[in-house]
């Protein structure tokens, strides 16, 4: 898929609750809000732990 100039995304962190480990990276669409899905936080599993546990977004 070719990238449109006026696409309004940005790339973010996806920061481990438990542990603070920056854990994922990926792209948000910002134009529109950031989804209930993403403020709340997102089941994605952590190595150190070695189980699923909440990540947050933050941004660098």
């Amino acid at each position: 898929m070719a990238k449109k100039k006026g696409d309004a995304r940005e790339y973010v962190w996806l920061q481990c609750t438990e542990t603070k480990d920056l854990n994922y990276r990926t792209q948000v669409n910002v134009k529109g809000g950031l989804p209930e899905k993403l403020k709340d936080g997102l089941k994605k599993y952590s190595p150190r732990l070695r189980k699923h546990t909440v990540h947050k977004i933050k941004r660098k």
